[in-house]
């Protein structure tokens, strides 16, 4: 049985062999890594070995790390393994894992059906529980700030990093783009952002998962709340904070589902990919991948060290919602866990219920970084040279239309159509990132998880209420 997904002591999860295991995983996954390089080269007719010798030798290993898995007994080894299985199952078997879809959707909706009744149930306790309406407006600003300055970071980074890849010069176009695959979108203009952000119908934007929507409801709900005289407040605190505790005990009974979810949702990308992706655009791909990593290393690691965040127990506090993230390429799927892990990391409920929902629609970061990057190579494809003074208008538009429509349809597609057209540029080089998307959607997805739950905790330093919790320290 998968254990519980709460993070438990370091006592419950050490094995009793002290780090024999640990060197074990390693050793398994350096033969894995082994066996796909020579699988890789066979292909590419660089070895001569036989594949299905190879395939058994993959799965020999495999088999070894989910044996660790069972011994480790711990949901996050659970969830990494399971990209691994699934990666595998996906090359091996791609005709039965294109069908394995309907189970990371099955995750997906379950999840879906927690987010709305969790952030109002926080959002409620939060603001009513405390009555310090000024603290919600202190966390309000503090919030925008920080999420601009990291937003308007990583559009710069992004900027920098394709310009100086130019990873989208050179690019062998098809002879035929069939543009009709390309998904409409209906052209999003200023006042509707501004709309965006207010609810007409409640059910509506819960029905929907308008998160911001359900946020911008449920603070004037707690404030409303908050008047209230004692005899009429206090049955609904109880009521928000008994939703609450459940919502959170909803999303551990759901969590025993991730690993099969995240085993489908990689072995389904892989499937209906294949292997081979990873080699045409390989130099865009890696453009953002770099890029994401010098942004988490370059801008987040520092951030973290200056608010004195202790980054390993951070690091382990997140690896569970990040991997799910990764693997589902949905921010949504990561966000009660996440909620969850930060608050057990040491952040009050209060500024974990208003800063992670409004960083899902103010601060994804990797969205952001990975919209100026598409832009720029939109460009390149089509031999349209820009000029810096151009570009910088670029990443000062997508400042402004990259926020507030998380919960539209493919979000990040609206934005690049959007822009590509204000700037006068082709659309259908567009069809060629699809084409990579998801691949694409892991990274940016995971960075935008990590983003929202470093920022929970600088707000939390930020109002002198952070209480981490002491494993790092005693550990020094």
């Amino acid at each position: 049985m998968i254990p519980d997904s709460n993070i438990s002591s370091p006592e419950k999860n050490q094995p009793k062999n002290g780090k024999v295991p640990s060197y074990y995983l390693i050793s398994m996954l350096s033969i894995l890594f082994v066996a796909s390089v020579l699988n890789l080269g066979s292909h590419y007719g660089l070895f001569a070995i036989n594949s299905d010798v190879l395939m058994i030798f993959r799965w020999v290993a495999i088999a070894s790390i989910v044996g660790y898995a069972f011994y480790k007994k711990s949901l996050t080894t659970w969830i990494l393994i399971s990209m691994i299985v699934g990666a595998e199952f996906g090359h091996d078997l791609p005709q039965i894992a294109i069908n394995l879809n309907v189970v990371s959707k099955i995750f997906l909706r379950l999840i879906k059906t927690i987010i709305a009744p969790l952030l109002f149930a926080t959002i409620v306790v939060g603001i009513a529980g405390h009555s310090n309406l000024k603290q919600v407006g202190r966390m309000g600003w503090k919030s925008l700030l920080y999420f601009e300055i990291a937003s308007t970071i990583a559009l710069v980074i992004g900027l920098l990093a394709i310009n100086i890849s130019q990873a989208g010069v050179g690019v062998v176009v098809p002879e035929a783009i069939n543009q009709a695959n390309l998904p409409e979108v209906a052209v999003v203009t200023g006042a509707d952002l501004i709309l965006h952000v207010f609810p007409e119908n409640i059910a509506k934007s819960i029905y929907e998962g308008q998160v911001l929507q359900i946020v911008v409801f449920s603070i004037l709900f707690g404030i409303a709340v908050a008047m209230l005289k004692d005899k009429h407040k206090n049955p609904m605190i109880r009521f928000t904070e008994s939703l609450a505790e459940t919502m959170f005990k909803f999303t551990q009974v759901i969590m025993f589902f991730a690993p099969f979810a995240v085993f489908a949702a990689i072995a389904y990308s892989i499937g209906h990919m294949g292997l081979d992706i990873l080699f045409n655009l390989f130099k865009l791909l890696a453009t953002l991948y770099v890029s994401l990593t010098i942004f988490l290393l370059g801008v987040l690691l520092p951030i973290a060290l200056i608010f004195k965040i202790p980054v390993r127990s951070f690091v382990k506090a997140i690896s569970e919602p990040v991997t799910i993230a990764f693997a589902t390429t949905s921010s949504e799927s990561a966000l009660p866990v996440a909620m969850e892990r930060m608050e057990q990391f040491g952040v009050p409920r209060k500024i974990v219920a208003f800063v992670m929902p409004t960083g899902y629609s103010f601060n994804l970061d990797g969205t952001t970084l990975y919209l100026s990057l598409a832009t720029i190579f939109v460009a390149q494809v089509s031999g349209i040279h820009l000029s810096i003074d151009k570009q910088l208008l670029i990443v000062f538009t997508l400042m402004l239309t990259s926020k507030g429509v998380a919960g539209v349809p493919r979000a990040s597609l609206v934005i690049l159509l959007g822009t590509a057209a204000s700037f006068g540029l082709p659309t259908w080089p567009i069809y060629i990132i699809l084409g990579i998307d998801e691949l694409m959607d892991m990274a940016r997805t995971s960075v935008n998880v990590i983003g929202n739950c470093l920022a929970t905790a600088v707000i939390a330093r930020w109002e002198g209420e952070f209480n981490p919790i002491q494993e790092e320290t005693n550990k020094s």
